[in-house]
């Protein structure tokens, strides 16, 4: 008898673009659990769009998905940890409203779920391949990576405010094929998104006390862009690549700074 499997979907207002897409390529799950973060006044007209194209021509058989609301807070373990226990099979796949399970994904996922897998596996790590501007990314910081997102729903949780993982206690595996991901199809959203991340990220960091120098201000961007662009060879995907190094190095910046700033602020008050 093959294993169910329930598919988590967070979701927040500027993922309306690319949410068919995303809906189209999981169809086939058991149960599909949307779960839109309603801390914004705009979200009670995200999920009136939402709906519609759920009732569209191309969507109109989605009597398994469910429409959830809950505000994020800026902590996206805790809303995957809801969507977790929201669910109600056994298996549970995550995946983000601008990624895809490519046809390849979907029928080695089809196949693991057929087999007995809860005896021998407890989650699977999924490779996800980059676009950027309509360009694959080969290369540099997400070339080659993968994130555990299929998993037994009763074998971990999630942790980190930002930057989240699955921690799965058992046995994991990597599977063969790749989710297609398309994010920030334009630099400013791809800024905005960076901005939002690194705020939550320092305040992490400010919590568990870590500390920051000028010095790692100034040289760990440098360094994690001659890594990426040089190293990993972001280089070979043209101007991709070259953005993409860019603002990865953006994204150590404004981390660092933003966590020397919160020290800063308090020995002032």
């Amino acid at each position: 008898m093959r294993n169910k499997l329930s598919a988590v979907v967070l979701l927040s207002d500027e993922d309306i673009a690319t949410i068919e897409r995303c809906l189209d390529s999981i169809a086939w799950c058991d149960e599909i659990i949307l779960l839109l973060d309603n801390s914004k006044e705009e979200s009670s007209k995200t999920e009136s769009e939402i709906k519609d194209k759920i009732l569209n021509h191309s969507l109109k058989n989605y009597s398994h998905i469910s429409l959830l609301r809950r505000p994020l807070d800026a902590d996206f373990s805790a809303q995957r940890n809801f969507g977790l226990e929201k669910t109600g099979n056994d298996w549970v796949l995550f995946i983000d409203a601008d990624e895809k399970v490519t046809d390849k994904l979907k029928k080695e996922i089809q196949t693991k779920l057929d087999s007995d897998i809860s005896v021998k596996t407890d989650g699977y790590l999924i490779k996800r391949d980059d676009y950027i501007f309509g360009k694959k990314l080969r290369y540099g910081e997400t070339g080659k990576i993968s994130f555990l997102r299929m998993g037994r729903k009763i074998a971990g949780r999630w942790e980190g405010k930002v930057h989240e993982m699955w921690k799965i206690n058992g046995k994991t595996e990597e599977l063969e094929n790749s989710l297609d991901h398309h994010p920030h199809q334009q630099v400013a959203s791809f800024l905005e998104s960076i901005n939002f991340y690194t705020e939550i990220l320092s305040g992490e960091w400010y919590k568990a006390g870590k500390k920051v120098s000028v010095l790692d201000i100034i040289i760990y961007p440098k360094l994690k862009f001659i890594a990426n662009y040089i190293f990993k060879l972001g280089f070979l995907d043209g101007t991709a690549g070259l953005v993409m190094a860019i603002m990865m190095s953006m994204h150590s910046f404004l981390v660092r700074s933003k966590l020397w700033l919160k020290y800063h602020q308090h020995d002032n008050t």
